[in-house]
């Protein structure tokens, strides 16, 4: 219980609660869009797959502490991590009242290597369509920034930081397609991207491919991040 002497005893109750991060780790692969989970190795649900989080100590600040615990659990840090909700239902947390704040991030796999610790016995990407019962309410959280990223990748550019310097307009399309969870018409998608002005034509085409090369593209820098900054309508 809160000792402070300064808070009146009918107000005690009102400074007990827990306070935690839950961080949502999309991951892009080239084709699949992927979740990173770990294994607990505490309880309460241990040996459950959850979202990486965990408490907040009371000195420590909320936002800026997103990337400590995230990297305390899988070895991940320096993530730019966007806040989403806060979750506050009363039974949520088996041991007490706690109310958890969900970030989440979109990162390209191969550029990062996981380094599981503390009570995290394991990390490990997850196809979103293989996730099962998480722990605490972490299917709802994780449902929930999963609809934020698509509403997002609708008023603004996705791309630049997920795909190789030089890529395909189907490469483009299957991150697009990855991240909405639909199938694209081909033809539509390249009109819609092509419009926006933010690709430049490299002149470059495949290598070592056994059908015939693809024009290969990449990002106009200034133009993707104006257009970011401004945001845009993607609908198709």
């Amino acid at each position: 219980m809160n000792s402070n002497p300064l808070i009146p005893k009918e107000l005690k109750h009102y400074f007990t609660l827990g306070l935690s991060i839950d961080c949502v780790v999309f991951g892009f692969d080239g084709e699949k869009l992927k979740v990173l989970l770990i294994e607990r190795g505490d309880s309460p649900f241990k040996g459950y797959w959850a979202l990486p989080g965990d408490l907040l100590a009371p000195e420590k600040d909320l936002n800026s502490s997103v990337n400590d615990v995230l990297n305390n659990l899988t070895g991940l840090n320096d993530l730019f991590f966007e806040q989403v909700e806060t979750f506050g239902e009363v039974d949520r947390h088996p041991f007490g009242r706690v109310l958890t704040t969900s970030y989440y991030t979109l990162v390209k796999i191969s550029d990062y290597e996981l380094n599981p610790a503390s009570f995290a016995c394991e990390a490990k990407w997850f196809n979103m369509e293989d996730i099962s019962e998480l722990a605490f309410d972490h299917n709802k959280i994780l449902n929930t920034c999963f609809d934020k990223l698509q509403t997002s990748i609708r008023i603004k550019p996705i791309g630049f930081e997920l795909l190789p310097p030089k890529f395909t307009l189907t490469e483009l399309q299957l991150l697009y397609e990855a991240i909405l969870d639909v199938k694209l018409d081909t033809r539509n998608f390249r009109k819609k991207i092509l419009s926006m002005e933010f690709l430049i034509n490299t002149g470059d085409l495949q290598a070592n491919v056994s059908h015939r090369p693809a024009k290969l593209f990449e990002f106009d820098e200034m133009r993707y991040n104006s257009i970011k900054e401004k945001g845009f309508s993607f609908e198709i």
